[in-house]
């Protein structure tokens, strides 16, 4: 039977061209991107994956996916992309019930990715620094419907994590070489540390930081991903490749 959307949950309006438009289902009017003054309250009671028209433009609605609320997130700071960070959930065993302590909230694309494999029991405590980026990213976690997974704190991981026995810690900041200590006393027997660092400087500062603190299995990873192309003829690989992003650095505490 084919559901229909209820008030207060999360949707995605995706249009012919693949446009995104992430809604929380109530009542408040809304000034979308391109598209005007809209109150999602007029979802209720349609079906998903049924085509609808606002304005002049047609949509579908989808119950959304992780990659759907990724893909449609307000940016004001570069994203950890999806190769990288689903190298991060591998690597880290991030599943539900987890406690995550992340630094650097940017945009919230990681931390949402994060929220999504904790939940419902898991929760994910993201620090960060400026004002703005916290506003942004706390407006895109509401969007996609997982912010009552995540609490961002205004704070300065480089001098003190507050929590305890956590799962995994995962940075995203300039200088994660500065909170590898931290991350230490962080981390429950076992917990993994992820870095993820754009230049191969950080990489070196950080894994002599990671050696001192006596981190295990310290390994380096850089990832590469290339869409194939198939026609009608044949298949190829696609002339753009999605290249270097960054390199996320791994260990576990063992003692």
């Amino acid at each position: 039977m084919q559901k229909s959307v209820e008030e207060n949950e999360a949707v995605v309006l995706i249009d012919e061209k693949g446009t995104r438009i992430p809604l929380i289902v109530k009542d408040k009017n809304l000034r979308i991107k391109r598209l005007g003054i809209y109150n999602p309250k007029e979802l209720i009671g349609k079906k998903y994956y049924e085509k609808i028209e606002i304005g002049n433009r047609k949509f579908m609605i989808f119950i959304p996916s992780i990659f759907d609320k990724i893909s449609a997130i307000e940016r004001k700071a570069q994203i950890i992309l999806p190769k990288d960070g689903l190298f991060i959930i591998y690597y880290c065993d991030i599943k539900s019930g987890d406690r995550i302590v992340e630094g650097g909230s940017g945009s919230g694309a990681l931390t949402m990715l994060l929220a999504h494999f904790v939940k419902p029991k898991g929760r994910v405590i993201s620090y960060e620094m400026r004002d703005d980026f916290a506003k942004v990213a706390q407006r895109n976690l509401e969007n996609a419907g997982l912010n009552e997974y995540i609490g961002i704190k205004k704070g300065d991981i480089t001098s003190k994590i507050d929590e305890k026995d956590v799962d995994a810690v995962v940075l995203d900041v300039p200088n994660p070489w500065d909170v590898v200590q931290n991350a230490y006393k962080a981390l429950k027997l076992g917990g993994h540390l992820a870095c993820y660092s754009p230049s191969m400087n950080q990489v070196e500062k950080t894994v002599k930081e990671m050696r001192m603190s006596s981190f295990f299995g310290i390994k380096t990873l850089e990832t590469i991903q290339r869409e194939m192309v198939v026609g009608e003829m044949g298949m190829r690989p696609s002339f753009e490749s999605l290249g270097h992003t960054g390199y996320v650095t791994f260990g576990r505490k063992i003692k």
